[in-house]
């Protein structure tokens, strides 16, 4: 079994034998910083820990009872979907897993730390020695793979505990947006060590189960970053490259409106969680209110004119395009008129005696 694992080789012991199946005592002669530590606070501001265990043997030999001994304080988030009550873990085994397999596999073994796995009540945070990987950083860790100990993760694949070799921290991604938590958080990671921050508290359960709905009406299927996507949206952060790629695809599913240059959840996601002023609120006012604000405020200052800047400034929502639109607009259902052009423009109400001089 272990010739076809590639975990002997011309019948010596390689390293990865020695991490995923070594004995204590073999670890600690050959490699003593092979070793997992765990700890649990129930505060974050807590500097003594209230349960401490050190793992220094194959990593097979341990999984099990530090899956458990996480487990052991995993409460359950209650929501009620319909007549049935749901529960959602704190804790997500597969993301525990992923984060754990990821820590084992690419941490660089040259360095004398430990991995550690600090567990609070709501989040847990593994460190584990030696940074990315060459060419991996927090911006493309979604989609870049590189494993820096490729037998290890070749071994993780054939036991069938990840997808392939190298896997991808994707996988950690979409089910923390599939359970409407907040993204894995690589921000403290320097150099020296990764440092992941895995997030427990459910923000919003009704998100899964309107894309479920939408999934069931529409007879679509959802991609793994097509989570990580919407996520984004509804927490309104800013999208990269490979997010708006799926724009299209997004919009004709009807889960997603363009307003402008953004993006935001569509009106049936607010109408099934029932916040219809929500949407009113993100979506800003129809065309025509817009419209009114404009001509209210170049009314208001008639006898002085508009500048184009002050304009922009009631409807700061909308980019600088569109409030040239509306203002082309009105000007040709004769609701305003222009004196002068670029800087120097000035915006006054139709029939005004200074916008007739114009004319």
């Amino acid at each position: 079994m272990l010739k076809d694992a590639e975990l002997l080789v011309d019948g010596g012991v390689t390293y990865a034998a020695l991490i995923l199946l070594g004995t204590r005592k073999a670890l600690g002669i050959h490699l003593a910083q092979a070793k997992v530590i765990f700890e649990y606070r129930s505060k974050e501001t807590s500097l003594p820990f209230q349960q401490r265990k050190e793992y220094r043997k194959g990593f097979f030999l341990y999984y099990d009872d530090l899956w458990n001994t996480i487990n052991l304080r995993n409460d359950e988030y209650q929501y009620q979907d319909a007549l049935f009550m749901l529960t959602i873990p704190t804790f997500n085994e597969l993301v525990i897993r992923e984060a754990i397999l990821n820590a084992v596999s690419h941490r660089d073994y040259r360095h004398a730390g430990s991995v550690f796995i600090k567990q609070y009540p709501t989040k847990i945070e593994l460190v584990s020695p030696g940074g990315f990987p060459p060419g991996i950083t927090p911006e493309n860790i979604l989609w870049k793979q590189h494993p820096r100990n490729r037998r290890i993760a070749e071994v993780f694949a054939k036991c069938g505990m990840v997808e392939r070799s190298g896997q991808r921290a994707n996988r950690m991604f979409q089910l923390c947006a599939r359970e409407s938590k907040q993204p894995p958080n690589y921000s403290g990671t320097d150099d020296y060590e990764v440092f992941l921050t895995l997030y427990g508290k459910v923000q919003d359960p009704r998100f899964l189960t309107f894309l479920e709905k939408i999934g069931r009406e529409r007879q679509v299927s959802f991609e793994a970053t097509d989570f990580i996507t919407l996520d984004l949206i509804n927490r309104e952060e800013k999208l990269p490259q490979w997010a708006l790629d799926r724009m299209p695809a997004l919009l004709k599913s009807g889960v997603v409106e363009r307003i402008g240059r953004k993006y935001m959840l569509s009106r049936k996601y607010y109408e099934f969680v029932n916040r219809k002023g929500v949407y009113t609120r993100k979506r800003g006012l129809d065309r025509e209110t817009n419209k009114q604000l404009l001509l209210k405020h170049i009314t208001d200052n008639q006898k002085a004119g508009s500048r184009f800047s002050d304009l922009r400034e009631v409807l700061p929502s909308l980019s600088r395009d569109q409030v040239q639109k509306l203002l082309a607009e009105m000007k040709r259902q004769m609701m305003i008129t222009v004196v002068g052009k670029t800087s120097a423009a000035r915006w006054y109400p139709h029939g005004t005696a200074k916008g007739q001089n114009d004319e």
